[in-house]
């Protein structure tokens, strides 16, 4: 269910946010790592739950560039 919540979240965004998303995510998975490296991290799931979501943002800009160009 709440992968389903998050796709509908990011397909209502405007690109702008889509990238602030990214960065934003990609800020948290760097904290991530680090923290993992350090031991500081329990739950090592939330890394590539972050990944993930990375993906699916980058995906969905794709997307949407795709669609633009071919309008």
């Amino acid at each position: 269910m709440a992968k389903k919540k998050f796709l509908d979240t990011i397909k209502t965004k405007q690109p702008a946010e889509l990238r602030q998303m990214v960065k934003e995510r990609r800020e948290i998975l760097r904290s991530l790592r680090f923290d993992l490296a350090s031991g500081k991290v329990k739950n090592s799931k939330e890394i590539s739950k972050i990944k993930k979501e990375i993906a699916q943002i980058l995906t969905l800009e794709n997307k949407l560039k795709k669609e633009a160009v071919t309008k």
